[in-house]
């Protein structure tokens, strides 16, 4: 969707049929035509909803009534406004730890009392009976989280990383942090989890605590919001970014109790813009976020908390293992991290390959969808209940401390079909909740505990299960996935090995679940000190970064993250932080040469002009130009910059003047206040102006934005990027770099689309991106 004024509105080739659909008034339709629409299903290639793509107003707009307001505003109102700021931050990690225990008590109970039913119809060696319980149970929890996705919040469904980085980069992605997909998103991840789907619910609680801050900032949903005053200062995109960063990290936070983690999660993988300010307070609230789960456990731990025990909230203590390794271990450590950078990768081609499958089943219809997610979730049911029929019964170790053989909901030793003081190893990895799991192939002074056979299964399953899992419209995480796959092979190499290492087995299965991470999602610094805080060893820290490092280097060998691969998917238009090096011989002027003419306005413009302007394009800015004779650009000088929503709120004010005059100061703050203006109201369909009201006048100089941020026409294009990214914009003014007589002292805008890369090279099909951005 276009964003600049760059439509010439005296076209001849406009009609009633572009007006009709806005994707076909853009400045440049070969430049925008792939990526203009988002979609609000789980993929963009996926669904029938589209809505358009609009980017956010990071920007303070310096008009004359805002710098009154700012220097009228008291002590007590700025420590109003800090206040403000830190209560917020400490809500948004007490909501989000109170969500998080709530859906982790709900998850383990559910799951628990369907194990719990499941284990005593084997112990009766009434195994049909089991299977039909476990499918049946697990088909209906399946079938409530997809059909609330599927109907209430399409947006719902998946991690909602991808999207909450899309925002914090300044991308407006539509009905991602409403109140109703935080509901769905909530409920969808018990059921889907206590499903026993392979997903984790740590990308939804990222999701949720966003929400969680969105909400808070506005004042509650769109159609209830609360009016209190001090809500006003956090009208506007600025100040939401900084909340929404608050919130993505209370929730990894919450996920894996690792505030230090949280934080880094967010500076490294979702935020664009930081600064030591917002450092202190996500740190605050995920600080927040650990006191309220470890009150909770306190709690649990007496017993008050049903079946949830261990389970839920995910701590893989190792502390107790003594940490030794040699020289000699460089080389399986070495290993792992190849083997996660490489597999890695290889995961994320093979998952972008089954998206793109499932488009093509989605695409159909909602149906389509519920039986998608029903048939992965019998595909799931019967391997996980099947499978262990195929491992042979192992004797259990009297030296072990542990109970051996297990019935219940949990252990580390269960026996399933096989006779007293036997247990199964592939039941003990398969019928229990994913958490369980993972604790049980991170134990640790267990050597013999695993078959090999069960580890190649268990890896098998759990790689298929992690393709085709993820995509399905629930709510969705991919940590836990990618930490079941990694720890099989980590532990397999640590069987290999055996005595010719030091290193305990679990351990090989901890540094197995992070170089799989690294190799998928590229994450290197708040993985290494979420998994410090998960196994609670330090001694861990010098061979996890070392596989970390090498995971990542191999994985960007191959291709993209995941999360970028779902931005690419999702027609996302992420800006990245590196241009492209053929960007560095293309200007600026260049890009705006191959745009339309830029749609000005006069600093005192009549109310027909401004009609037609609006009417005529989509355009979010438009210049505006101060001098005698504006028409020809002589002797004209650019006094500023006006947004689309401030044009709107004026029509439909009506402040209009009889005569071509400036206002005084007093006029304007009369009839607008500061947050009317940060209302992102644009819809101009339901302004009605009269004949002899277009004849009116509006004085725009004191709605302009007077201090736009602009670049000379002969900057290069990577050096714009840059710019553009940091500071988090949404329009680029483009000035002449010598204005001759007779020209505009604005030749052109640039917004989010004309700099990504995909853009530029749709619009220059002769540049020549392997030959330093020269065109041909």
């Amino acid at each position: 969707m276009a964003e600049d004024g760059n439509l010439h509105i005296g076209n001849s080739n406009y009609n009633r049929e572009e007006e009709a659909d806005p994707e076909n008034n853009t400045m440049n339709q070969p430049l925008l035509k792939r990526h203009r629409t988002l979609s609000s299903t789980p993929l963009a290639l996926v669904g029938t909803k589209v809505s358009h793509i609009e980017s956010l107003d990071y920007e303070i707009n310096e008009n004359d009534l805002f710098k009154h307001d700012w220097r009228s505003r008291s002590k007590a109102q700025v420590f109003q406004y800090i206040f403000a700021k830190w209560t917020l931050a400490c809500l948004v990690g007490l909501l989000t730890g109170l969500i998080a225990t709530l859906i982790n008590l709900a998850v383990e109970n559910i799951a628990g009392y369907k194990l719990l039913a499941v284990g005593y119809y084997i112990a009766q060696d009434r195994y049909l009976t089991g299977l039909l319980i476990f499918t049946g149970a697990n088909l209906g929890l399946t079938l409530v989280a997809t059909v609330l996705v599927v109907v209430f919040a399409p947006t719902a469904a998946g991690p909602g990383i991808p999207e909450i980085k899309a925002y914090l980069n300044g991308v407006d992605t539509p009905n991602m942090f409403g109140a109703t997909t935080m509901i769905v998103k909530i409920v969808g991840s018990i059921g889907a989890v206590a499903a026993g789907l392979d997903l984790g619910k740590e990308g939804p609680l990222v999701h949720i605590g966003s929400c969680i801050a969105s909400l808070l900032g506005q004042g509650g949903p769109d159609n209830h919001r609360i009016k209190w005053r001090w809500l006003r200062y956090f009208n506007n995109d600025r100040d939401r970014r900084d909340l929404i960063t608050c919130g993505s990290a209370s929730g990894v936070c919450a996920a894996f109790r690792s505030p230090v983690g949280g934080v880094l999660f967010a500076l490294e993988e979702v935020a664009t813009w930081w600064r030591s300010a917002l450092l202190w307070r996500t740190f605050f609230s995920t600080a927040v976020v650990v006191v309220v789960l470890r009150a909770f456990i306190e709690i649990c731990n007496s017993g008050k908390c049903g079946l949830f025990g261990k389970g839920g909230l995910i701590m893989f203590d190792v502390s107790h293992v003594e940490v030794r390794y040699h020289a000699v271990d460089i080389i399986p450590v070495t290993l792992i991290g190849v083997f996660g950078g490489i597999l890695g990768s290889l995961y994320n081609h093979l998952l972008h390959k089954v998206l793109r499958l499932y488009n093509l089943i989605n695409q159909k219809g909602k149906i389509h969808k519920v039986l998608l997610s029903l048939s992965v979730s019998l595909f799931t049911s019967v391997c996980l209940y099947g499978l262990p029929f195929l491992a042979e019964c192992k004797p259990c170790n009297p030296s072990i401390d542990e109970a051996c053989p297990t019935n219940g909901r949990s252990g580390n030793f269960k026996q399933f079909n096989c006779p007293n003081g036997y247990y199964n190893d592939l039941a003990t990895l398969f019928l229990t909740t994913n958490d369980d799991a993972v604790r049980n192939v991170f134990s640790s002074n267990t050597p013999n505990e695993f078959g090999m056979v069960s580890l190649w299964i268990y890896f098998g399953l759990y790689c298929i299960l992690g393709l085709i899992t993820f995509g399905i419209a629930t709510p969705s995480g991919l940590f836990l996935p990618i930490i079941l796959m990694g720890s099989a092979y980590g532990r397999m190499l640590g069987t290999v090995m055996g005595s010719y290492t030091k290193i305990d087995q679990g351990l090989y299965a901890v540094l197995g679940a992070a170089s799989l991470m690294a190799g998928s999602m590229r994450m290197t610094v708040s993985l290494c000190v979420i998994f410090l805080e998960l196994t609670n060893n330090l001694l861990l820290l010098p061979i996890t970064m070392f596989v970390l490092l090498i995971a990542k280097t191999v994985g960007d060998s191959f291709n993209l993250s995941i999360y970028e691969i779902i931005l690419h998917l999702k027609g996302l238009p992420f800006l990245e932080a590196n241009p492209e090096p053929w960007m560095r011989n293309l200007t600026v002027g260049e890009l705006v040469d191959a745009k339309p003419p830029v749609i000005t306005l006069r600093g005192v413009e009549k109310v027909a002009n401004i009609v037609d302007a609006l009417r005529n394009t989509t355009h979010n800015a438009f210049p505006v130009l101060d001098g005698e004779h504006v028409d020809n650009g002589a002797g004209t000088e650019l006094h500023g910059l006006i947004l689309r929503a401030h044009l709107v709120k004026v029509l439909k004010k009506r402040w209009f003047l009889n005569e071509k005059r400036r206002t005084e100061e007093w006029e304007v703050r009369e009839k607008f206040t500061p947050v009317e203006l940060a209302e992102r109201e644009d819809n101009f369909d339901d302004v009605a102006i009269t004949s002899s009201e277009m004849q009116m006048y509006v004085d725009l100089h004191p709605l302009t934005n007077t201090t736009p941020y602009t670049v000379v026409q002969s900057m290069s294009v990577a050096k714009a990027l840059v710019l553009f990214r940091s500071v988090g914009l949404r329009h680029l003014l483009v000035v002449p770099k010598i204005q001759a007589s007779g020209m505009s002292p604005v030749i052109g805008i640039l917004t989010r689309q004309d700099l990504r890369a995909y853009n530029i090279l749709q619009a220059f099909p002769h540049l020549d991106k392997h030959n330093s951005g020269k065109l041909r």
